[in-house]
């Protein structure tokens, strides 16, 4: 099944010069990025983004380093897009994530691990209306579709 997800590179990515080595492992895979854009997220979208979090000891310190710098955000599309972009990040602790993962070759600690993704299809849903407006996504053709669809 076609799918569609949410990727954010986060300010640790940014900062240490790592978005195109993410970019590269989900185009790598036959995924197809539809949707692009770089910011540095206000304190209000951040925490209607990690709005699910609010009230844990941890969230005022993932606010504070979600909106410390640019962050790349994206929608990935592609066979079962949300399981495969999840696979490719790895374990969310950087510290547990299998080396061949971006959180496993890159990632430091649980918050400084280079990238956030969507863990379900609302969650998708909900994040992508979060960064992306009506006329912000593409629907195109690449040469290679064939191949990547059985």
């Amino acid at each position: 099944m076609i799918e569609r997800t949410f990727v954010m590179i986060k300010p640790d990515a940014v900062g240490r010069r790592l978005i195109g080595e993410v970019i590269a492992r989900y185009e790598a895979k036959g995924l197809k990025l539809v949707g692009l854009k770089m910011q540095i997220i206000s304190r209000e979208l951040a925490e209607k983004h990690y709005a699910e979090h609010h009230g844990k000891p941890f969230y005022p310190a993932l606010v504070d380093f979600i909106t410390s710098g640019p962050t790349v955000q994206m929608v990935w599309e592609g066979e079962e897009a949300i399981a495969v972009v999840r696979k490719i990040n790895g374990a969310t602790n950087s510290r547990e994530a299998d080396i061949g993962t971006i959180r496993g070759d890159f990632g430091l600690t649980v918050q400084k691990n280079i990238v956030h993704a969507s863990d379900a299809a609302e969650t998708a849903e909900r994040e992508i209306a979060l960064y992306f407006g009506p006329g912000e996504l593409w629907d195109y053709s690449l040469p290679d579709e064939a191949w990547l669809r059985e």
